[in-house]
């Protein structure tokens, strides 16, 4: 039995050997993603639940979003405005309303079929409701207006060209995953609308693609913004982190 049959066994299956299992390890030997069989993925200390099949969140987004929110919670949060943008399963978010109990957290995201996810993953790990705040729509378009203190966004951002492995290629959504040529498309719309969102003395943590964190970071810095490409765990060019010049 190989390990991602043994964590279905015991996650889905409490160690009984069913015909759903066996059903089950032929999607797995397929390459369609554990999770998606599963139905649900680890991040920061929650369930988060995958019903509508939006991206997996991966660990390395998940390093970065624990980075993000220690010196979140390390500063004064309270009244803090936070937007998970592109936000999917809302895996982000939710770590923020768990994490930061006086934040408002807004999760915007294009594709309707995930809202109702992101409304299961809020209330399935008991969060704060009140505090979470659902925009459908392209990008920024939700908050028309709005400002936020921290923006999280984990956008597509991998070139169209690029082979992909097949349990991605296949199973996961294109639409989260692909943004251009260069894979730079979403991100250059984010830094063109992201200084009418983003408070003065507020932040934003946009991941990227590693070969292309330079030309991503010019974006920003084009438009008299900081950034700064900040490493993953594997010491790989993961995430970008904006802010505005000191006047």
């Amino acid at each position: 039995m190989t390990k991602d049959e043994r964590r279905l066994l015991d996650e889905k299956y409490g160690g009984v050997a069913t015909d759903g299992f066996r059903s089950d390890c032929g999607r797995l030997a397929a390459d369609e993603p554990l999770a998606y069989v599963i139905g649900h993925q680890p991040f920061l200390d929650l369930t988060i639940h995958l019903d509508s099949r939006p991206l997996i969140p991966r660990s390395e987004t998940e390093w970065w979003t624990f980075q993000l929110l220690k010196e979140a919670v390390n500063k004064n949060s309270s009244g803090l405005r936070f937007l998970d943008l592109c936000a999917g399963s809302g895996a982000i978010g939710c770590a923020a309303l768990k994490r930061l109990p006086t934040a408002d957290v807004s999760f915007g995201e294009i594709d309707p079929g995930h809202e109702k996810t992101i409304s299961k993953n809020i209330s399935g790990n008991a969060l704060d409701a009140s505090r979470a705040h659902i925009g459908i729509g392209d990008l920024f378009a939700p908050f028309d207006g709005e400002t936020f203190d921290l923006i999280a966004a984990n956008p597509p951002y991998i070139p169209s060209e690029r082979t992909l492995p097949a349990s991605v290629a296949r199973y996961e959504p294109e639409i989260a995953l692909r943004a251009g040529v260069d894979g730079l498309a979403v991100i250059r719309r984010i830094a063109a609308e992201l200084p009418k969102h983003l408070t003065r003395e507020g932040t934003a943590w946009i991941e990227c693609d590693s070969e292309h964190a330079a030309a991503a970071c010019s974006l920003f810095t084009d438009r008299r913004l900081t950034a700064e490409i900040h490493a993953d765990q594997y010491g790989v060019p993961r995430v970008i982190v904006v802010s505005f010049l000191d006047d």
